[in-house]
């Protein structure tokens, strides 16, 4: 019965993945890759991952979405490669090195820099932040990072911040539900040709998510 059923389901596209295009973003060095090497079937990551040089192209599924993700280094001089990626985009993922202290303003820079594109800007793409390296001693807590990056301050398009540590996979399966979730409203909007609601935007209870450990945008 439960393949005839998968039969029927198949013949009339029912439950049928939508696909979607993930821009993912961070500093050098912030994991990244190997967040995606998690998130690939039937893929074994690696404790070294070679920093990714340009960009490269992943896929992986979701229960309701087949994502295509651009996997953008993180050096320097690659970052202006981040733009012209930005118009294909239906989510987007900002991967924090929770441990790098010290780069919190760059990597907010950056993200201000992102969130000012068109693309980005006039669009309600969402937006999950993985603060990453949470295992590391002297990691900074959620609630930190999403007042270092001033996350708060988007009002434009859902958000969400979701402690990890692409190593060992812990959090990433709670971040993905979230952004599959705000992947599929936007899909529907976009859709719809991105009608203007009234009021939109913000992050609701934000700071108090976080402050349990991972913080939310509109949901």
């Amino acid at each position: 019965m439960a393949a005839l059923w998968a039969m029927i389901r198949a013949a009339f596209g029912l439950g049928s993945k939508q696909s979607a295009t993930v821009v993912v973003v961070g500093l050098d060095g912030s994991g990244k890759t190997t967040i995606l090497n998690q998130l690939k079937p039937g893929s074994v990551p690696s404790y070294e991952v070679a920093p990714t040089v340009g960009l490269s192209v992943e896929e992986f599924e979701t229960d309701s979405i087949k994502f295509q993700a651009f996997d953008m280094s993180g050096e320097s001089r690659s970052r202006a490669l981040w733009d012209r990626q930005y118009a294909s985009a239906d989510a987007i993922i900002f991967v924090l090195d929770s441990g790098d202290r010290m780069r919190l303003a760059v990597a907010k820079d950056e993200l201000d820099h992102m969130l000012e594109q068109p693309a980005v800007a006039e669009r309600p793409v969402p937006l999950l932040v993985f603060a990453n390296k949470m295992d590391l001693r002297g990691a900074m807590e959620p609630v930190e990072c999403m007042a270092g990056l001033g996350l708060q301050g988007i009002t434009t398009k859902p958000w969400h911040i979701q402690a990890s540590d692409a190593r060992s996979g812990t959090g990433l399966e709670e971040g993905m539900r979230w952004l599959t979730a705000h992947c599929e409203r936007f899909l529907r909007a976009k859709a719809a040709g991105f009608p203007k609601p009234g009021g939109a935007g913000g992050a609701s209870g934000g700071a108090a998510a976080a402050a349990a450990g991972a913080s939310s945008g509109k949901s």
